[in-house]
């Protein structure tokens, strides 16, 4: 009995550690699907793409890794009959709803990169929320990198008949949810 009830606690404290744990609050955001592009040789930026969804109304606010210069929010918009890219200060996250960043849509771009994705690695990403009263979480992750020319798994999970895409290795405190 004293067994069970310390791995119920060990195990209540390890999800607890999942959430984005701003001071005063917790940001409820669930990540799912993230992957990473790999490069080629000489390449200084990748994509990163998920789905998110928050419990509450959030906004990401910003992402940070070891492996990159800096990270941008990117949402592509049509103008003038051309598809156009442009870096945007946040993405708002609905509550209840999922949001997407795919290719040919809004994504992560990794710039300044520092050493080539290469697939089967992963890129240490922290994911940076904000809530409706502005406290700040952050996730730490660990992004699959997927071989060029693979299919997207984003699309994938969308076509009833496909098989389940791959998850996100996240970190132990993140896994633990």
């Amino acid at each position: 009995m004293r067994k069970s009830y310390f791995l119920a606690l060990a195990a209540m404290l390890a999800a607890s550690a999942a959430w984005a744990q701003p001071k005063g609050g917790l940001i409820d955001v669930a990540v799912e699907r993230v992957w990473a592009r790999a490069t080629v040789p000489g390449q200084q930026t990748a994509g990163v793409y998920m789905t998110l969804k928050s419990a509450a109304p959030a906004r990401l606010v910003g992402a940070s890794s070891p492996l990159a210069e800096r990270i941008e929010i990117h949402e592509m918009s049509l103008q003038d009959d051309v598809m156009r890219m442009h870096a945007t200060p946040a993405l708002p996250l609905p509550a209840g709803q999922a949001v997407a960043l795919k290719p040919g849509g809004g994504h992560l771009m990794l710039m300044g990169l520092k050493q080539p994705l290469t697939p089967r690695a992963d890129v240490p990403l922290t994911l940076i929320f904000e809530d409706g009263s502005g406290m700040k979480g952050s996730i730490e992750l660990r992004v699959p990198v997927r071989a060029l020319g693979r299919p997207d798994p984003q699309a994938a999970a969308e076509d009833e008949s496909a098989s389940a895409p791959e998850s996100a290795r996240l970190s132990p405190a993140v896994r633990a949810r």
